[in-house]
């Protein structure tokens, strides 16, 4: 069984910061990179940041300069610090853990957490 545990979301103004949290937890034993995910009202979920189990990351665009990503790999935690944030950063933030089972690989997701930014 695994956890994911998310925490740090809130409302905050436009220009402010944000930090998020996740800590992945039970029968996680390999992983080969957590990241962040975001989702607006609407159907799709987008793609905001990945870290590896070394360290490499991979931002989208509407990321880059503004949020960084970080991980405590003994914690199995990943961080994303928001900075200058607007409001069209306003969604529901998922953590994803990718979990390296022999060949393949499994996805786990933590709960959403909603991040409002007020203009």
């Amino acid at each position: 069984q695994v956890q994911v545990a998310v925490s740090g979301g809130g409302k905050v103004q436009a220009g402010g910061s944000l930090r998020l949290s996740c800590e992945a937890s039970g029968s996680v034993l390999n992983i080969d990179r957590m990241g962040w995910y975001r989702q607006a009202p609407g159907p799709s979920r987008e793609f905001i940041a990945t870290i590896t189990i070394g360290g490499r990351t991979n931002y989208a665009d509407s990321a880059k300069g503004r949020f960084t990503i970080f991980s405590d790999t003994a914690k199995k935690a990943v961080y994303l610090q928001m900075n200058s944030l607007k409001s069209e950063d306003t969604a529901v933030y998922y953590c994803n853990v990718v979990d390296r089972i022999g060949m393949g690989y499994v996805d786990y997701w933590g709960q959403g957490t909603q991040v409002t930014v007020s203009s």
